[in-house]
């Protein structure tokens, strides 16, 4: 979960479980004031039934999935409104992972949920390849200085797969190094940039000659489209 705060107040994104948050909230004396929520997932909702319970605040999520505590159903074109911090979302609709996940982008910025990760992507266990890929495509094609905040920490074994795919990245052997310090630090990676994982994330590479000529090892065979390509590397991921 992430938290966005500014004077007495917060938000949170994806709150998974309640404790962490009133935790929070109390040690840094912080009143919350809004929950943003990017697909229906328990490690990305879990917490919300508690925290609403605790304060009547605002909760924005995807329309059409099952999380009952939404009081603002969102979906693309739509804006989060966050009066107390002073921000501003632009609502995304990325699905794939899930049928309905979305995205929030504001402040330079990007919630991005379990659809892009750093290095890596969610699985597609709701949506199709072609959502999938569009999805990752419609974040792509924000600016390289957007920060991106996914929802877990897979970084590292996301780098380890992507250096079997695209092997001659050099600034993904770079990135394999800085992250490599962070973690050892006891550091989290993110947020990273979508100027990084445009130059390293093998599924934002699709359309790359060392990408597709990976799948075609991979696969036995020859395909050259994105989203073929995009199925092969996944399945792989999954199986690695």
């Amino acid at each position: 979960m992430w938290t966005l705060r500014k004077g007495s107040f917060a938000a949170v994104v994806d709150p998974g479980e309640a404790a962490p948050v009133r935790e929070y909230l109390a040690d840094e004396g912080l009143t919350l004031c809004a929950i943003l929520a990017t697909h229906h997932h328990p490690d990305h909702v879990g917490g919300i039934a508690e925290l609403v319970r605790d304060v009547k605040v605002p909760v924005h999520g995807p329309k059409g999935e099952p999380i009952p505590e939404l009081t603002h159903p969102v979906g693309e074109g739509d804006r989060v409104e966050l009066p107390q911090l002073g921000l501003v979302f632009s609502v995304f609709d990325i699905p794939g992972h899930t049928r309905a996940h979305v995205g929030y982008y504001g402040a330079g910025s990007l919630f991005s949920g379990d659809t892009l990760f750093a290095c890596g992507c969610g699985r597609v266990f709701e949506g199709t390849p072609a959502q999938m890929l569009a999805s990752l495509g419609k974040m792509a094609a924000l600016p390289d200085d957007t920060r991106v905040y996914c929802g877990h920490e897979y970084t590292l074994a996301n780098i380890e797969f992507a250096r079997k795919v695209d092997p001659g990245n050099a600034a993904l052997a770079a990135r394999e190094n800085r992250v490599r310090q962070l973690r050892a630090a006891g550091k989290p990676s993110l947020p990273s940039t979508l100027g990084e994982e445009r130059a390293t994330n093998p599924f934002l590479r699709c359309a790359e000659p060392p990408v597709v000529e990976s799948a075609n090892k991979y696969l036995g065979s020859r395909i050259g489209d994105p989203v073929s390509v995009f199925t092969a590397i996944r399945e792989w991921k999954n199986r690695s």
